[in-house]
């Protein structure tokens, strides 16, 4: 196995949080797996009035779809509390029992009248082809490499071929000499193409998006049809009513590095977010721009994070984008505010990425960034790794979470000042390309690595999970969800 870049401790530690149970025999016909209009859920011991701050669990029953009580675990359930009328969410956590049964656990964090819901968004049978592709099939997500010149005639040629990573698991070609390979030194990570017929290895000049190949079997399909997943299961239909209480919901110190992320990590009421990891505050236009001022804010990774930076050049009137002539998917990109001294900079996290034809030279290794950065008081660094790594086996998202680690310890260490700020995974798509489980599973290895580090992690999960406004199941939310995002990412720059 190739190295993950991380100690075997660390390693086995990190195994054992992504461990996730599933049928104990093959399953072959789609009555067996996991349905949601079978599935049900019930309150324990309901009451007729609660209290702010008290527990509220209930007790999640997987039937197939014959109705018969599923006797394994490894279903994904997602739960929340919430009230349509106060625009209020609150996430639960869900507990695997690994015998057909769940407990999901719900702080009541608000005074009003609440309602409980359980969704089923992929069944344990659909959680095994998930598994079986992400390790047997990285190539179903390919890319195209560009190579652009003349031929000895001076005609002008562009020749496109299939590209990808080169690491244990991906096989771009079984044949010797198959491939132009582009080394990076500094990361040891490995770019690789299929030889262009008339144009040299040293002719590659942009990157896209190639396609999507469809290995799953007819069963495999019907498992990760809308009619059998990411559906709400009927359940309990009691109204919670929950009353004031004087006893205060979580700890609310100062923002900080290094504070964990607890369950719940907060809640909307009123689509505003109130967060439990810390005493975050919500910011006006000015009071944004005061936060910002004299700093310089670098977001690198995919596009759930460059929605931030969206966000902000929209927010401050007096922040402008710069005209970089850049892939604006990709960026670079750059706003400044010459009166309060703001630069503001995107770019992604390197290959593999998911975009139209952009320059090779564009893409740079997130590591490499940080390596290069000074640091400093006036600093922040804000990333996101995901969307675009989980088709590819779990060692190499490890090995480039290490590497950025090792970016950020060394740049800690010379620039303790520096603020660093990890975005974790949104929930959104549930396809055999991009299904959600996956982007849980990378959150899982990012949080792991990066837990004594001394860096903000910024959960975004929860927030995502249990907001109502989820559109097409998209994995880039609402405005009204990413003010509140900016709303905390602004409080650990800002915390006083």
């Amino acid at each position: 196995m190739k190295d993950p870049g991380l100690s075997s401790k660390e390693w086995d530690r990190i195994q054992r949080v992504l461990h996730w149970g599933g049928p104990d025999r093959q399953v072959s016909a789609v009555e067996k797996s996991t349905s949601p209009e079978h599935s049900t859920f019930v309150i324990n011991n309901f009451n007729g009035t609660y209290y702010v701050g008290n527990e509220l669990l209930a007790t999640i029953v997987a039937k197939d779809f014959t109705g018969v009580p599923k006797h394994y675990g490894g279903d994904f359930f997602q739960a929340k509390v919430f009230s349509n009328e106060l625009k209020a969410n609150v996430f639960g956590e869900v507990m695997d029992h690994q015998n057909g049964t769940y407990t999901a656990r719900f702080i009541l964090p608000w005074e009003g009248t609440m309602s409980v819901a359980v969704r089923l968004i992929h069944s344990s049978e659909a959680v095994l082809v998930l598994k079986k592709h992400r390790n047997t099939d990285s190539d179903r997500v390919y890319f195209h490499g560009y190579f652009v010149g003349k031929t000895t005639q001076g005609t002008h040629v562009v020749q496109r071929v299939e590209c990808n990573i080169k690491w244990d698991g991906v096989v771009l070609s079984t044949q010797r000499n198959c491939c132009c390979e582009y080394h990076d030194i500094r990361t040891g990570l490995t770019w690789q193409c299929h030889k262009p017929s008339i144009l040299p290895c040293d002719a590659l000049l942009d990157h896209s998006i190639g396609g999507t190949r469809d290995r799953s079997t007819a069963f495999e399909n019907l498992l990760l049809n809308s009619k059998y997943m990411n559906r709400w299961i009927k359940g309990d239909e009691h109204l919670i009513r929950v009353l004031a209480s004087k006893a205060t919901i979580g700890v609310r110190e100062s923002c900080r590095p290094g504070l964990p992320t607890p369950i719940p990590a907060g809640f909307y009421l009123n689509d505003v977010w109130t967060s439990f990891v810390c005493a975050a505050h919500h910011f006006t236009e000015s009071a944004t721009a005061q936060c910002l001022k004299d700093k310089s804010i670098y977001i690198m990774g995919d596009s759930t994070v460059r929605q931030w930076f969206e966000f902000l050049v929209k927010t401050i009137p007096t922040l402008k984008r710069m005209n970089l002539h850049s892939v604006y998917l990709v960026g670079p990109l750059m706003a400044v505010d010459v009166q309060n001294n703001i630069n503001l900079h995107y770019r992604s996290h390197g290959l593999p990425r998911r975009c139209g034809r952009t320059p090779m030279a564009s893409f740079h290794y997130m590591s490499n960034e940080i390596d290069d950065m000074v640091g400093g008081p006036n600093t922040v660094i804000v990333f996101s790794m995901g969307p675009h790594f989980i088709n590819f086996p779990l060692t190499y998202y490890a090995y480039r979470v290490s590497l950025v680690r090792r970016a950020v310890v060394a740049l800690l260490k010379r620039a303790p000042q520096t603020k660093v700020i990890i975005k974790t995974a949104n929930t959104g798509y549930k396809n055999i390309y991009d299904s959600h489980w996956y982007g849980m599973q990378l959150d899982q290895i990012l949080r792991e690595a990066f837990h004594d580090v001394g860096v903000y992690i910024l959960d975004v999960w929860q927030m995502t999970s249990c907001h109502y406004d989820k559109g097409q199941e998209d994995i880039h939310h609402a405005p009204v969800v990413i003010k509140n995002e900016i709303d905390i990412l602004l409080s650990f720059m800002c915390p006083q």
